[in-house]
């Protein structure tokens, strides 16, 4: 099934917060909303204002500046309406205009006709763009979605993967019980963005902070321990794969090889904990975390270990325990 398209009208009705908000409202060329953006990048028309249409990004958003706004005014009064006719003969998405700026009544006569949106922000130019382009790069992000638990401990964003049943949720749980935070539970939508940087938050943002526990039934994490044990979004850092203890398979007991997971061409560290009656799960994800941060720092306990044996057996220590033990029958 093909995606639903981005349009005009979904800008204006993204819900952003902080640093994030465009502070958009469309003031001419209603009847445009529908146009789709596909491209997550924008434009500043000033040469195509001009008619110089060479490498013209017609089908981008049209960034009208002070700059740009100062050359419409100059057209309004030249009356030089075929500069801005010729500007609207593609089907450019909208046009923005920044610092609450006015388009001119001959270039919003000609959006009208030509069914293009006008909106407006206070936002500066440079703000908005960094703003837009930050938005662009989350919504047109490649992204996956996955079954499993997203949490975040000691800062580390942890996807919890495995069969169904083996007990994702109840160890998320305990995490939560123990201090940190949920991101989303079963569907997980993950984002790469920026090309390396790989972004996990709940499917559903209605029902992502809720978990299904099986013999307790549904239960809403930010009511039973408030807004501290959520979380949106993380970047998926490790990928902790849970699976039913298997005798017969070899564990990494030293952890020297670090495996890896490839999600939308980005590579994360992966690391299986079997799963059995006596083990605490919940312990081993927080120091699975903790390591993980040491390694992120530079530090690895496995090759230093590794090292530290290599150099005991080089000085003769180990042999010398060794024959002495010999000698001892």
């Amino acid at each position: 099934m093909a995606e639903k398209k981005f349009t005009v009208l979904d800008l204006l009705d993204l819900e952003l917060s902080g640093h994030d908000t465009l502070n958009l409202k469309c003031i001419a060329g209603r009847r445009g909303l529908p146009r789709a953006i596909t491209v997550p990048q924008i434009n500043r028309p000033g040469l195509a204002l001009s008619g110089f249409y060479e490498a013209f990004g017609g089908n981008r958003v049209q960034i009208f500046g002070r700059g740009e706004y100062a050359y419409l005014q100059k057209l309004q009064k030249e009356q030089n309406l075929e500069a801005i006719k010729n500007f609207f003969v593609g089907e450019m998405p909208c046009c923005v205009f920044t610092y609450n700026l006015e388009p001119t009544e001959d270039f919003r006569a000609i959006a009208e006709e030509n069914c293009c949106p006008l909106l407006q922000t206070d936002l500066t130019s440079t703000e908005f763009s960094n703003r837009l382009i930050r938005v662009f790069s989350n919504i047109f992000a490649p992204h996956k979605t996955l079954h499993g638990v997203m949490v975040e401990v000691y800062g580390i964003g942890i996807l919890l993967n495995g069969h169904s049943g083996v007990g994702k949720s109840e160890t998320a749980l305990e995490l939560v019980e123990r201090g940190h935070r949920l991101v989303a539970d079963d569907i997980i939508d993950v984002r790469c963005v920026n090309g390396n940087i790989l972004l996990g938050r709940g499917a559903n943002s209605m029902i992502s902070h809720h978990m299904e526990i099986r013999g307790l039934g549904i239960i809403n994490i930010s009511q039973l321990y408030g807004v501290g044990a959520i979380r949106d979004q993380k970047e998926v850092q490790l990928i902790v794969q849970l699976e039913d203890w298997n005798a017969s398979k070899s564990y990494d007991r030293l952890g020297t090889e670090q495996k890896y997971m490839e999600l939308l061409g980005v590579k994360v560290p992966v690391i299986e904990i079997p799963v059995k009656p006596g083990r605490n799960l919940p312990i081993i994800i927080e120091a699975a975390a903790m390591n993980e941060r040491l390694k992120n720092m530079g530090y690895n306990s496995a090759k230093e270990f590794n090292q530290n044996v290599l150099k005991w057996i080089e000085t003769g220590d180990a042999q010398t325990i060794y024959n002495g033990n010999d000698n001892s029958y």
